[in-house]
């Protein structure tokens, strides 16, 4: 009569099984201590796609809008098709946020546009200048930078920039014109996320250079679970988002396009609660 290896098998499979449960409990807590939400180790690697200059009916806003994921539309004040724009995007459910024009190291003052922060300005008319932004941009959830790389290198400027975010309950983006910016430091130091971009779409503005630009994109995005991404509307705003239709078909089957504000809520943790009344 043959022998049942059935105790055999069971004392094999004891070991194993503890293993399995011993990385299901891990899982979460190491998710929960190095800052990741447990649920984004188990999805893919995300992306959010920001397209500034949108709010001066400017070439390319409407193949943006077109683009077939979630993109999130960065609008600059006090323009032509600001509020159109914002409520446009916000209708389609794309995040929003104020593209702030920020005084930069170089460059001409009249690439700012209306309602720029300006290093020479008190600190009320700092807290002024961004406030009103913030009231001609419907639906944003954030401020990022237009230019900027003298204010965002400046601590008393930005200090007053972010603690107006954090009284309303909003986040900063830094554009990362800068990279001696003091942005994502003071954002940690008063509770707010360090949010930055990561990759320029379009320093080169053809679409093979952005379809280039999304493969990295998506690599840094396997490497690290995310990547934040910049292009624009503007002269080339038709080669750009036509590069970011062909990246887009490229890599969606390895990433998922998320809204800024989806990302920054999972991988920081971060909900909007506004310190003011």
């Amino acid at each position: 009569m043959k022998k049942s290896n059935h105790t055999g098998k069971r004392t094999i499979l004891y070991p194993f099984i503890t293993v399995v449960a011993l990385m299901t409990a891990l899982v979460p807590a190491a998710a929960t201590a190095y800052g990741t939400s447990a649920d984004s180790v188990s999805h893919h690697a995300r992306v959010a796609i920001i397209v500034d200059d949108f709010g001066n009916d400017m070439r390319g806003t409407e193949e943006m809008f077109k683009l077939p994921v979630k993109i999130t539309v960065a609008v600059m004040p006090f323009l032509s098709t600001t509020e159109k724009d914002a409520r446009r995007a916000h209708e389609l459910g794309f995040d929003v946020l104020v593209h702030l024009p920020m005084e930069p190291k170089q460059g001409k003052p009249e690439w700012l546009g209306p309602g720029a922060v300006l290093t020479r300005m008190s600190d009320a008319e700092v807290r002024k200048q961004v406030e009103a932004a913030l009231d001609n941009v419907p639906f944003a959830v954030g401020i990022n930078n237009h230019m900027g790389s003298k204010v965002t290198g400046d601590e008393r400027v930005m200090g007053i920039v972010l603690a107006v975010c954090k009284e309303r309950g909003l986040f900063f983006v830094d554009s990362h014109t800068n990279y001696r910016s003091v942005a994502g430091r003071m954002a940690r130091e008063i509770g707010l996320p360090p949010v930055e971009n990561h990759i320029f779409l379009d320093d080169v503005h053809t679409a093979s250079h952005v379809v280039k630009q999304m493969r990295l994109v998506q690599e840094r995005a396997l490497n690290q679970n995310y990547c934040i991404t910049i292009g624009h509307v503007g002269i080339q705003g038709k080669e750009t988002a036509a590069g970011i239709r062909s990246g887009i078909g490229e890599i969606k089957d390895s990433v998922e396009f998320v809204g800024i504000s989806e990302l920054v809520r999972d991988e920081w943790q971060w909900n909007s609660k506004p310190t003011l009344p």
